[in-house]
Protein backbone atom coordinates (compact mmCIF):
# COMPACT_ATOMS: atom_id res chain seq x y z
CA UNK A 1 0.00 0.00 0.00
CA UNK A 2 1.09 3.56 -0.55
CA UNK A 3 2.30 5.42 -3.62
CA UNK A 4 -1.17 4.98 -5.12
CA UNK A 5 -2.72 8.15 -3.85
CA UNK A 6 -4.55 6.28 -1.04
CA UNK A 7 -4.13 6.44 2.74
CA UNK A 8 -2.08 4.13 4.87
CA UNK A 9 -4.19 2.41 7.63
CA UNK A 10 -2.76 2.35 11.09
CA UNK A 11 -3.45 0.04 14.06
CA UNK A 12 -6.66 1.83 15.04
CA UNK A 13 -8.18 1.00 11.66
CA UNK A 14 -7.07 -2.64 11.59
CA UNK A 15 -7.60 -3.69 15.23
CA UNK A 16 -11.07 -3.17 16.65
CA UNK A 17 -10.99 -3.00 20.44
CA UNK A 18 -14.00 -4.02 22.54
CA UNK A 19 -16.26 -1.14 23.42
CA UNK A 20 -16.69 -0.33 27.07
CA UNK A 21 -20.07 -0.98 28.57
CA UNK A 22 -22.14 2.10 28.98
CA UNK A 23 -22.61 3.10 32.58
CA UNK A 24 -25.72 4.81 33.83
CA UNK A 25 -25.34 8.26 35.25
CA UNK A 26 -25.37 7.93 39.04
CA UNK A 27 -26.65 11.44 39.48
CA UNK A 28 -29.66 10.69 37.29
CA UNK A 29 -30.32 7.45 39.19
CA UNK A 30 -30.18 9.26 42.52
CA UNK A 31 -32.49 12.00 41.26
CA UNK A 32 -34.96 9.41 39.97
CA UNK A 33 -35.11 7.61 43.33
CA UNK A 34 -35.49 10.73 45.50
CA UNK A 35 -37.51 13.07 43.28
CA UNK A 36 -39.83 10.67 41.44
CA UNK A 37 -42.33 7.96 42.35
CA UNK A 38 -40.82 4.48 42.04
CA UNK A 39 -44.04 3.13 40.50
CA UNK A 40 -45.52 5.82 38.26
CA UNK A 41 -42.22 7.66 37.59
CA UNK A 42 -44.10 10.92 38.18
CA UNK A 43 -42.67 13.68 40.45
CA UNK A 44 -43.26 13.02 44.14
CA UNK A 45 -46.25 14.92 45.47
CA UNK A 46 -47.73 14.64 48.93
CA UNK A 47 -49.18 12.41 50.25
CA UNK A 48 -46.08 10.24 49.87
CA UNK A 49 -45.80 6.69 51.22
CA UNK A 50 -42.93 4.25 51.69
CA UNK A 51 -42.82 0.44 51.93
CA UNK A 52 -40.68 -2.01 53.90
CA UNK A 53 -37.88 -1.60 51.33
CA UNK A 54 -37.70 2.19 51.82
CA UNK A 55 -38.91 3.07 48.32
CA UNK A 56 -40.93 6.25 47.80
CA UNK A 57 -44.33 6.30 46.06
CA UNK A 58 -47.14 8.71 45.42
CA UNK A 59 -50.12 7.47 47.40
CA UNK A 60 -52.49 7.88 44.47
CA UNK A 61 -50.26 5.63 42.35
CA UNK A 62 -50.34 2.92 45.04
CA UNK A 63 -54.14 3.17 45.25
CA UNK A 64 -54.41 2.82 41.48
CA UNK A 65 -52.08 -0.19 41.56
CA UNK A 66 -54.11 -1.89 44.30
CA UNK A 67 -57.33 -1.38 42.34
CA UNK A 68 -55.78 -2.62 39.10
CA UNK A 69 -52.50 -4.49 39.50
CA UNK A 70 -51.97 -4.35 35.74
CA UNK A 71 -52.20 -0.58 35.55
CA UNK A 72 -48.39 -0.32 35.42
CA UNK A 73 -46.35 -2.68 33.28
CA UNK A 74 -43.58 -3.33 35.80
CA UNK A 75 -45.75 -2.87 38.90
CA UNK A 76 -45.39 -6.46 40.13
CA UNK A 77 -41.60 -6.29 39.86
CA UNK A 78 -41.37 -2.99 41.71
CA UNK A 79 -43.98 -3.34 44.44
CA UNK A 80 -45.57 -6.77 44.04
CA UNK A 81 -45.15 -7.29 47.80
CA UNK A 82 -47.66 -4.51 48.52
CA UNK A 83 -51.08 -6.14 48.97
CA UNK A 84 -52.91 -3.36 50.83
CA UNK A 85 -52.36 0.06 52.37
CA UNK A 86 -51.20 -1.70 55.54
CA UNK A 87 -47.96 -2.54 53.72
CA UNK A 88 -47.03 1.14 53.29
CA UNK A 89 -46.63 4.08 55.66
CA UNK A 90 -47.65 7.65 54.96
CA UNK A 91 -44.62 9.90 55.58
CA UNK A 92 -44.59 13.17 57.49
CA UNK A 93 -42.25 15.36 55.44
CA UNK A 94 -40.94 18.85 56.17
CA UNK A 95 -41.00 21.23 53.17
CA UNK A 96 -37.84 23.13 52.24
CA UNK A 97 -37.78 26.64 53.69
CA UNK A 98 -35.03 28.16 51.54
CA UNK A 99 -34.25 27.55 47.86
CA UNK A 100 -30.81 28.10 46.33
CA UNK A 101 -30.85 30.81 43.69
CA UNK A 102 -30.08 29.83 40.12
CA UNK A 103 -30.95 26.14 40.60
CA UNK A 104 -33.15 24.47 38.00
CA UNK A 105 -36.62 23.35 39.00
CA UNK A 106 -35.71 19.66 38.62
CA UNK A 107 -32.75 19.95 41.00
CA UNK A 108 -34.59 21.91 43.71
CA UNK A 109 -35.34 19.60 46.68
CA UNK A 110 -38.87 19.74 48.05
CA UNK A 111 -38.21 18.40 51.55
CA UNK A 112 -35.61 18.69 54.27
CA UNK A 113 -34.70 17.32 57.68
CA UNK A 114 -36.59 19.07 60.49
CA UNK A 115 -33.65 18.54 62.86
CA UNK A 116 -30.54 19.41 60.84
CA UNK A 117 -32.19 21.40 57.98
CA UNK A 118 -30.36 19.22 55.42
CA UNK A 119 -32.08 18.90 52.05
CA UNK A 120 -33.52 15.54 51.03
CA UNK A 121 -31.58 15.06 47.80
CA UNK A 122 -30.14 11.56 48.21
CA UNK A 123 -26.63 12.68 49.09
CA UNK A 124 -27.42 12.39 52.82
CA UNK A 125 -29.07 9.24 54.27
CA UNK A 126 -32.63 9.73 55.54
CA UNK A 127 -34.75 7.48 57.76
CA UNK A 128 -38.38 7.34 58.84
CA UNK A 129 -40.06 5.86 61.91
CA UNK A 130 -42.76 3.24 61.32
CA UNK A 131 -45.15 4.16 64.19
CA UNK A 132 -45.44 7.87 63.32
CA UNK A 133 -43.96 8.24 59.81
CA UNK A 134 -41.68 11.15 60.73
CA UNK A 135 -38.81 11.63 58.25
CA UNK A 136 -35.41 12.97 59.27
CA UNK A 137 -31.77 12.68 58.32
CA UNK A 138 -29.87 9.77 59.80
CA UNK A 139 -27.26 12.09 61.31
CA UNK A 140 -29.87 14.27 63.00
CA UNK A 141 -31.73 11.22 64.29
CA UNK A 142 -28.57 9.76 65.82
CA UNK A 143 -27.58 13.08 67.34
CA UNK A 144 -30.87 13.70 69.16
CA UNK A 145 -32.09 10.19 69.94
CA UNK A 146 -30.89 8.68 73.20
CA UNK A 147 -30.39 5.08 74.23
CA UNK A 148 -33.52 4.02 76.14
CA UNK A 149 -33.15 2.46 79.59
CA UNK A 150 -33.54 -1.28 79.96
CA UNK A 151 -37.14 -2.41 80.42
CA UNK A 152 -37.75 -4.03 83.84
CA UNK A 153 -40.14 -6.54 82.29
CA UNK A 154 -37.55 -7.67 79.73
CA UNK A 155 -39.58 -6.31 76.78
CA UNK A 156 -38.35 -4.18 73.87
CA UNK A 157 -36.52 -0.95 74.70
CA UNK A 158 -38.70 1.91 73.43
CA UNK A 159 -37.25 5.22 72.37
CA UNK A 160 -39.09 8.51 71.74
CA UNK A 161 -39.34 10.24 68.37
CA UNK A 162 -37.40 13.55 68.56
CA UNK A 163 -40.06 15.28 66.46
CA UNK A 164 -43.46 14.10 67.76
CA UNK A 165 -42.53 12.13 70.93
CA UNK A 166 -44.09 8.87 69.67
CA UNK A 167 -42.57 5.73 71.16
CA UNK A 168 -40.79 3.33 68.80
CA UNK A 169 -38.51 0.31 68.87
CA UNK A 170 -35.02 1.26 67.70
CA UNK A 171 -34.34 -2.22 66.27
CA UNK A 172 -37.56 -2.73 64.28
CA UNK A 173 -39.18 0.66 63.64
CA UNK A 174 -36.32 2.61 62.01
CA UNK A 175 -36.22 2.24 58.21
CA UNK A 176 -33.80 3.85 55.83
CA UNK A 177 -35.21 5.60 52.78
CA UNK A 178 -33.76 4.35 49.47
CA UNK A 179 -31.03 2.23 51.09
CA UNK A 180 -27.91 1.09 49.18
CA UNK A 181 -28.19 -1.85 46.79
CA UNK A 182 -26.69 -4.35 49.27
CA UNK A 183 -29.11 -3.33 52.01
CA UNK A 184 -32.03 -3.37 49.57
CA UNK A 185 -31.16 -6.94 48.54
CA UNK A 186 -30.99 -8.01 52.17
CA UNK A 187 -34.39 -6.44 52.88
CA UNK A 188 -35.95 -8.21 49.88
CA UNK A 189 -34.64 -11.58 51.04
CA UNK A 190 -35.89 -10.95 54.58
CA UNK A 191 -39.30 -9.94 53.22
CA UNK A 192 -39.51 -13.11 51.09
CA UNK A 193 -38.49 -15.27 54.07
CA UNK A 194 -41.13 -13.67 56.30
CA UNK A 195 -43.76 -14.22 53.61
CA UNK A 196 -42.82 -17.90 53.24
CA UNK A 197 -42.91 -18.39 57.01
CA UNK A 198 -46.34 -16.79 57.19
CA UNK A 199 -47.64 -19.14 54.48
CA UNK A 200 -46.27 -22.23 56.28
CA UNK A 201 -47.93 -21.18 59.53
CA UNK A 202 -51.22 -20.64 57.71
CA UNK A 203 -51.05 -24.12 56.16
CA UNK A 204 -50.33 -25.71 59.53
CA UNK A 205 -53.25 -23.89 61.15
CA UNK A 206 -55.55 -25.06 58.36
CA UNK A 207 -54.34 -28.66 58.71
CA UNK A 208 -54.99 -28.77 62.46
CA UNK A 209 -58.68 -28.88 63.38
CA UNK A 210 -60.13 -26.17 65.58
CA UNK A 211 -61.82 -28.79 67.84
CA UNK A 212 -59.85 -30.32 70.75
CA UNK A 213 -58.73 -34.00 70.42
CA UNK A 214 -61.35 -35.18 72.92
CA UNK A 215 -64.17 -33.71 70.83
CA UNK A 216 -62.70 -35.17 67.65
CA UNK A 217 -62.53 -38.64 69.23
CA UNK A 218 -66.05 -38.28 70.55
CA UNK A 219 -67.31 -37.31 67.11
CA UNK A 220 -65.60 -40.37 65.64
CA UNK A 221 -67.21 -42.76 68.15
CA UNK A 222 -70.61 -41.15 67.60
CA UNK A 223 -70.30 -41.65 63.84
CA UNK A 224 -69.27 -45.30 64.27
CA UNK A 225 -72.18 -46.03 66.64
CA UNK A 226 -74.58 -44.32 64.22
CA UNK A 227 -73.37 -46.50 61.34
CA UNK A 228 -73.73 -49.64 63.49
CA UNK A 229 -77.32 -48.79 64.49
CA UNK A 230 -78.22 -48.06 60.87
CA UNK A 231 -76.78 -51.38 59.65
CA UNK A 232 -78.71 -53.29 62.31
CA UNK A 233 -81.95 -51.54 61.36
CA UNK A 234 -81.41 -52.46 57.70
CA UNK A 235 -80.75 -56.10 58.59
CA UNK A 236 -83.89 -56.33 60.71
CA UNK A 237 -86.04 -54.76 57.98
CA UNK A 238 -84.65 -57.20 55.39
CA UNK A 239 -85.35 -60.14 57.69
CA UNK A 240 -88.94 -59.00 58.18
CA UNK A 241 -89.48 -58.63 54.42
CA UNK A 242 -88.05 -62.13 53.86
CA UNK A 243 -90.38 -63.60 56.48
CA UNK A 244 -93.40 -61.91 54.90
CA UNK A 245 -92.40 -63.17 51.46
CA UNK A 246 -92.06 -66.77 52.66
CA UNK A 247 -95.36 -66.57 54.52
CA UNK A 248 -97.16 -65.63 51.31
CA UNK A 249 -95.61 -68.55 49.35
CA UNK A 250 -97.68 -71.56 48.31
CA UNK A 251 -96.75 -75.11 49.32
CA UNK A 252 -95.53 -75.89 45.80
CA UNK A 253 -93.13 -72.96 45.83
CA UNK A 254 -91.94 -73.78 49.36
CA UNK A 255 -91.11 -77.34 48.25
CA UNK A 256 -88.67 -75.97 45.69
CA UNK A 257 -86.55 -74.32 48.41
CA UNK A 258 -86.86 -77.22 50.79
CA UNK A 259 -86.83 -77.30 54.56
CA UNK A 260 -83.34 -76.66 55.99
CA UNK A 261 -84.22 -78.51 59.21
CA UNK A 262 -84.84 -81.82 57.39
CA UNK A 263 -81.89 -83.72 55.96
CA UNK A 264 -82.63 -84.93 52.45
CA UNK A 265 -81.30 -88.26 51.26
CA UNK A 266 -78.89 -88.13 48.35
CA UNK A 267 -79.59 -90.10 45.20
CA UNK A 268 -77.13 -91.45 42.67
CA UNK A 269 -77.66 -88.31 40.56
CA UNK A 270 -76.85 -85.84 43.34
CA UNK A 271 -74.30 -87.84 45.33
CA UNK A 272 -71.02 -85.95 45.79
CA UNK A 273 -72.32 -82.73 44.19
CA UNK A 274 -73.57 -79.43 45.58
CA UNK A 275 -77.22 -78.64 44.98
CA UNK A 276 -79.78 -76.44 46.57
CA UNK A 277 -81.22 -79.51 48.26
CA UNK A 278 -77.95 -80.73 49.78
Amino acid sequence: MGNDGGSIPDRRDLVKSKKKAEQADKNNQTRARWFYCALSKAPLVEPIVSDALGQLYNKDAILEFLLDRGAYGDGEEICGHIKSLKDVKTLKLTPVTSVREGASEEDVPKFQCPLSQKAMTGHVPFVYLVPCGCVMSQAGFRALSTTPPASPSGGPQLDVCPQCATKFDREKDVRQINPPEEESTRLRLALAAAKAQKKSKKRKSEAVSDDPPSKVAKKGTDKESGHLVASRAVQSSLAMEEAKRKASMSDAVKSLYGDPTKKRKETFTTMGTFTRYA
